[in-house]
């Protein structure tokens, strides 16, 4: 029995804990309380273009460096899968201390190189993308009385074919006091209050803020380079500048010198440093994603309705009359009648390569599983846009654990369509492990050649590619075939009937069963094109995508969908005598993939139709591609499953001998 004192000294523990955890913060969203006076450290990360989608690093173009040298921050992987590079930058404040005419550095000037470079980056709309506190630095700018948000600022602008450098930068800081919980005081009643230590006077009694937003407004100011020939960086320059975003006026030439300046103000906001990422994320457009979901539940509604009946109606009825005759009469009936009870000798015969369905099977379910525990993470705040590159190491390490799956279901397959034949499966779960990875590989490595000629950060570095490679065959391949002798071990499924050693003549058909097929793929199209807009945008367009509640249930009804359309397809199939469903089970959900890819195309031409240079092309259509072939993996496989227990279901309750 336990005593109350010792209950009391478990709950005194407890709130000790608490109060030196001082709460619970989801990964990279926890506060960080700065004095007055304290340094704040500007990062920069790579440039990026929505007209070439190729980033280079920052220090790529002659900007100020910072006085210790270039370092680079601590990245995850899926930062740098995502191309993203950050560095420290010269830019530094004292919290909440106002600072004007701050000189950086100075280039005494412009080479050939140099100029030839800043007018490239110019001319292909390049931003230049700051980090403050995890925060990305935003510019507003108006345009018909909206006032529109950018992360980033232009590297510059072209003006008559003249070209204009922004070199002063004004930083808008906003700020919030930081409110530090303290439990002990609320929760120190009686004799605990001896034993709870309460905060006392000390640092944290000192005022402290939090950082809750970072504006910055580029401007091109023409320096007096005689006037700071002496300077040194973070000296004051000696006579006022005068920001102005509404005008240009740093034209570069070659040869010419350029200076660097910078200037900071602080402000005290009510925003709460919860919503501090509310200027990124504000929702636009939400009741258009309400009618991606409306529209997916009535293409939904109408192919349920559709199964219903097959089910109800047509199959049970069918069903019933079977199974009310004697034998002779069945026989008799068999002679005359036609449709998918004539194939019961012949539904379950072996595909062609066999081996291969069960392959992009086990792999498709792989992906499936991966892009449903991600998202499902996701939207539950696990993956949120202030934990920079989580989202890609999530997907990797979800994927890499579900191979147990992959390898389970691609060898269980292939040992019902084998009937039962435990030789080879080593061979199939080899193959599980190497067929969507080994082909990811390939496009990677493709792409990385290309991206290494143009010296864009977006290339994977060589010790990055190593470790995928170890990730690859260390982890994934040995629990893939960890469940591949799983799926070895377990009970194969049981046909409900026999298959006759003579296959079936197929009748000839008024229109080829493929094209009804590839047809079939409009439907889960039409439950998420929408969303896939958004998708795109966030991927090419640099938009923050943060709807995961919205994607999880359009994912969720496209399951739905892919499933319905396939038994549906499945059923008309057989009710012609044609046997040869398995892997027409596969493309009739699968083939959704076909249209993404063709959705792809008119992305790139009409909404990156400022996308130069064949590099670039080459890199969208690449990733499109590997994006398209997991698409299809993952939608086949639903179809597949769903059509392989409707037919079990099928003829599993006609009555034979």
């Amino acid at each position: 029995m336990v005593s109350s004192d010792q209950l009391s000294l478990w709950f005194l523990a407890f709130c000790l804990i608490f109060q030196s955890t001082n709460g619970f913060y989801l990964p990279g969203s926890y506060p960080h309380k700065y004095l007055v006076g304290d340094e704040l450290s500007v990062k920069v990360n790579s440039l990026t273009s929505i007209d070439t989608e190729i980033p280079f690093s920052y220090y790529s173009l002659p900007f100020c460096k910072p006085p210790g040298g270039v370092k680079d921050s601590a990245e995850n992987l899926g930062e740098l899968l995502m191309g993203d590079r950050i560095e420290n930058s010269p830019y530094r404040f004292k919290m909440y201390t106002n600072e004007s005419e701050i000189f950086l550095c100075r280039l005494d000037s412009l080479s050939a190189d140099q100029f030839k470079i800043l007018k490239e980056r110019i001319d292909e709309m390049y931003q230049v993308n700051l980090i403050l506190d995890n925060l990305p630095a935003i510019r507003f700018t108006q345009k018909d009385g909206y006032f529109l948000r950018w992360t980033g600022y232009p590297v510059g602008v072209k003006v008559q074919d003249a070209y204009y450098l922004f070199n002063h930068l004004k930083f808008n800081v906003l700020v919030h006091k930081y409110e530090e919980p303290n439990v002990a005081r609320v929760m120190g009643t009686g004799y605990a209050v001896e034993v709870i230590p309460t905060v006392g006077k000390g640092e944290s009694e000192l005022p402290g803020y939090m950082v809750v937003g970072f504006e910055v407004i580029a401007c091109g100011v023409v320096h007096n380079i005689d006037s700071a020939k002496n300077l040194k960086m973070y000296d004051k320059y000696p006579s006022p500048l005068k920001c102005d975003p509404t005008t240009v006026g740093m034209q570069i030439k070659e040869g010419q010198p350029l200076a660097f300046t910078y200037e900071v103000t602080f402000e005290e906001s009510d925003i709460k440093w919860p919503s501090r990422w509310d200027a990124y994320l504000k929702m636009e457009g939400s009741k258009v994603h309400w009618f991606s979901i409306l529209n997916s539940l009535m293409v939904i509604t109408f192919l349920a309705g559709i199964v219903l009946v097959i089910l109800l109606r047509t199959v049970r009825r069918d069903l019933t009359h079977y199974e009310e005759l004697d034998k002779e009469a069945q026989a008799q009936m068999n002679e005359e009648l036609s449709g998918w009870k004539l194939v019961v000798g012949d539904v379950f015969r072996a595909p062609s390569n066999p081996s291969l369905l069960c392959i992009m099977v086990g792999d498709g379910v792989q992906i499936l599983g991966m892009a449903v525990v991600t998202i499902l993470f996701a939207a539950l705040g696990f993956m949120s846009p202030a934990s920079r590159g989580t989202l890609i190491t999530g997907m990797l390490f979800f994927y890499m654990i579900l191979g147990v799956a992959a390898g389970y279901v691609a060898v269980r397959l292939w040992r019902t369509i084998s009937c039962s034949d435990q030789k080879g499966w080593f061979s199939v779960a080899w193959r599980a492990a190497c067929f969507f990875p080994g082909i990811a590989f390939l496009i990677l490595t493709t792409l990385n050649f290309l991206l290494w000629g143009s010296h864009s950060t977006g290339a994977i570095p060589f010790s990055l590619f190593v470790i995928l490679i170890l990730l690859w065959f260390c982890i994934s391949v040995p629990l893939t075939l960890f469940g591949g002798y799983l799926g070895a071990r377990a009970k194969h499924i049981k046909y409900p009937v026999r298959t006759n050693q003579i296959p079936r003549e197929i009748p000839a058909q008024k229109y080829p069963s493929w094209l009804l097929v590839l047809g079939a793929g409009t439907l889960p199209f039409g439950t998420l094109f929408i969303e896939l807009f958004f998708i795109m945008s966030s991927i090419w367009m640099g938009r923050v995508y943060y709807v995961f509640g919205f994607l999880f249930v359009v994912l969720i009804l496209l399951v739905v969908v892919c499933a319905e359309v396939s038994l549906v397809l499945t059923y008309m199939h057989l009710c012609v005598e044609d046997w040869r469903w398995w892997w027409k089970s596969f493309f009739a959900s699968g083939s959704v993939a076909m249209y993404i890819f063709l959705y792809s195309i008119n992305y790139l031409v009409f909404d990156l139709k400022n996308l130069s240079g064949p590099v670039s092309a080459s890199v969208y259509l690449g990733y499109s591609l590997f994006m398209v072939l997991a698409i299809m993996l993952a939608t086949g496989t639903v179809g597949f499953l769903s059509s392989f227990s409707f037919v079990y279901y099928l003829f599993s309750s006609v009555k034979l001998d």
